[in-house]
């Protein structure tokens, strides 16, 4: 309460505590000379500038402590409001926002931007630095659980010969990668329920199926797309992408170990994977560099997209690598 002003009201009835027992005194307050004066069951007085009068409530009851611990509850708020404004009290900026319907919307339009800013923006960044975190135990764990649950319900043993799966392993593990660092990994082939299909875990497994395999027009189109799901690796998009979706609770469970309730939500997560554009603009920067070094013609990863770009978009690669005509045309720019 402030002292500033001088004030004569008539005494408003209270309920007064010592803090030090449960006893209930009945009082009433005044205020004389800037002083604040109890009168009834006990008596005593205070400087109006050593209380500390409780946040205004539509429902509570207001209370004045003092310095001692004691407090008075004054049910009649409107009195005690029109008593407090004599004295020159004011409530705080944020107990006049609250109580301001101005100030409410104000308020939520400012939550509803900052979380907005957070999830495009903070969110990614704490994701990234999270997965760059990760021991490569957690990460292997992770990557091996998935594959274990899509075999038991989406894959079936591959139909590819040996031979055949041994040759396309030989032939990108020739290919010399960009940059200074190789991300561990090794292609497993599989037979999809779901079609033509290709990612790759955290673990290092890049997933490649029979169908996608008979789509693609030569081998040299088939590299192009374990390029790309390389890239990915490179960059740990899915990791990043799982910390993001599952947010601090995947991150957690990560970072301590217990990856096991992470695993469970994975697969559906990768049937329904939708990269942004800028991140699968890194994983095509990837391959394009990757086959560049290697003298392959880019335009056999711009037939990987234009193969898919003729299936049904309901097919899982399609919807989670768009085979749009701005990324075949980026592809072709890139090899003039």
């Amino acid at each position: 309460m402030d002292a500033n002003t001088q004030a004569s009201h008539a005494p408003l009835a209270g309920r007064y505590f010592d803090g030090q027992s449960s006893r209930l005194y009945h009082v009433t307050l005044s205020v004389r000379d800037g002083v604040a004066v109890l009168a009834g069951d006990i008596e005593r007085s205070c400087p109006l500038g050593e209380l500390h009068v409780s946040e205004r409530s539509s429902h509570a009851v207001r209370k004045v402590s003092f310095p001692d611990g004691a407090y008075l509850e004054i049910a009649d708020q409107a009195a005690f409001n029109d008593m407090l404004h004599a004295t020159g009290h004011r409530d705080g900026w944020v107990v006049r926002l609250q109580q301001s319907w101005r100030g409410a919307l104000l308020a939520t339009v400012a939550t509803i931007v900052a979380l907005w800013l957070s999830y495009q923006y903070l969110l990614p960044l704490a994701a990234k630095g999270i997965a760059y975190a990760l021991p490569q135990s957690v990460e292997r764990q992770l990557g091996q659980g998935v594959l274990d649950m899509l075999d038991r319900h989406v894959f079936a043993p591959s139909q590819l010969a040996g031979a055949r799966q041994q040759a396309l392993r030989n032939q990108f593990a020739r290919l010399a990668t960009p940059g200074d660092s190789t991300p561990a990994h090794r292609i497993v082939f599989r037979k999809s329920k779901i079609g033509p299909n290709a990612f790759a875990l955290p673990s290092g497994d890049i997933v490649l199926t029979d169908e996608m395999i008979e789509l693609l027009p030569d081998d040299q189109a088939i590299m192009g797309v374990l390029a790309h799901e390389l890239g990915h690796l490179q960059q740990r998009h899915l990791t990043r992408r799982i910390i993001q979706t599952s947010a601090v609770g995947a991150g957690a469970a990560l970072l301590f170990g217990d990856v096991s309730t992470v695993v469970a939500t994975l697969p559906p997560l990768l049937l329904d994977l939708k990269y942004s554009r800028d991140v699968e603009r890194d994983a095509d920067d990837y391959a394009i560099a990757m086959l560049r070094q290697n003298g392959i013609a880019l335009e056999h990863l711009a037939q990987v997209f234009v193969a898919l770009g003729k299936l049904d978009q309901g097919t899982p690669y399609l919807s989670s690598h768009p085979a749009s005509t701005e990324r075949i045309e980026r592809i072709r720019a890139a090899q003039r």
